[in-house]
């Protein structure tokens, strides 16, 4: 993952950029080929740390920390079990997942792990916490059902981590506080790109209305599984629009379709199952100055390896029974480094 700000002064050509549709159409076609700046960094997942062989039933403070990965069918989940085996976490045997989904068996870092359907998730659920009472489950399934996920989580009461984006936040968020369950929620779990968004918080909070009157294009390439809109790319926006810019989020320009992502964006081809390419474009009212902020990342370590973090953090939190209970990755990046 990388990031950009770049700043020029020098008089710009006058015709639009051409991968940026002003209209608000949100997949419009890309006339031509993007020309991006930064060389697509792939982050690999570390594996200098073995896994730990302790009892996770343990409640030892020398022991792996249990975790249920919901959602371990998907490339994302997969991602964080073996990002969790690295670093020495135990990985219990069960996973929830859509009905069609249930009674498969998924095999990540040589354990077998049975997913089960939405029927019966309670009594399993309570089952699993019974029998590792420092569970900490990682959400990574899908929007439509974080909510009730949530919801779950929090009448077992078991701590979770949740990765997956969209869903009714607001419903989310009152769940948390009113069951007093210990979670860490962000939709963005790539520690460099949150510290990025602090950044851009830090501006827009100390100097407001410092890019009144300049105009805004945005650009944001997912793999095309990505149903819903980046939510990076709507707290980025968000700040900008603090800062004076008036922008519509329906204005985003999402790209989905493989072959653009390859001609216009330039996505390797062997990360089109896995990347996010954004690009905010500001223009000054008269065409003479602009701002770029970029970030490429390929894969899904950084998101993984995050999670790991959020997830070590969320069990120093349980174990020290903190006060607060909800909490956001930069929470986690104040913390500090946690392995």
């Amino acid at each position: 993952m990388a990031s950009l700000l770049k700043a020029s002064s020098n008089i710009l050509r006058s015709e639009k950029l051409p991968f940026l549709s002003r209209s608000k159409t949100r997949q419009g076609v890309v006339p031509k080929k993007v020309t991006f700046r930064l060389v697509p960094i792939a982050l690999c997942l570390s594996t200098s740390i073995g896994t730990v062989e302790h009892d996770p039933r343990s409640n030892s403070p020398d022991i792996a920390i249990p975790i249920m990965v919901n959602g371990c069918t998907g490339k994302m989940g997969k991602s964080v079990i073996q990002a969790a085996d690295s670093a020495g976490l135990y990985v219990v045997p069960v996973s929830f997942d859509a009905e069609k989904k249930s009674g498969q068996t998924v095999e990540v870092c040589g354990k077998k792990i049975l997913v089960h359907g939405p029927s019966d998730r309670e009594s399993i659920l309570a089952s699993v916490f019974q029998e590792y009472p420092s569970l900490i489950v990682v959400d990574y399934t899908v929007p439509a059902t974080i909510n009730d996920n949530a919801e779950l989580y929090g009448k077992v009461g078991v701590p979770f981590v949740m990765g997956t984006t969209g869903g009714d936040r607001d419903r989310l968020y009152k769940t948390v506080e009113e069951s007093k369950v210990y979670a860490v929620i962000s939709p963005q779990m790539g520690k460099q790109v949150v510290a990025f968004l602090a950044a851009m918080e830090i501006m827009a909070e100390q100097f407001p209305g410092a890019f009144s009157g300049y105009s805004l294009q945005v650009m944001e390439s997912h793999q095309a599984g990505k149903l819903d809109t980046s939510g990076t790319a709507k707290a980025i926006i968000s700040c900008f629009q603090k800062l004076g810019v008036s922008f519509d989020m329906d204005q985003i320009q999402m790209i989905r379709d493989p072959k653009q992502q390859i001609e216009m964006v330039g996505v390797p081809e062997e990360h089109l199952s896995g990347h996010a390419f954004h690009l905010y474009h500001l223009t000054s009212p008269d065409q003479t100055v602009s701002f770029e902020f970029q970030h490429n990342v390929c894969g899904r370590s950084i998101y993984a390896e995050g999670t790991v973090d959020a997830i070590l953090f969320l069990a120093k939190k349980v174990k020290s029974k903190a006060d607060k209970r909800l909490y956001n990755m930069i929470d986690v990046l104040r913390e500090g480094n946690m392995r």
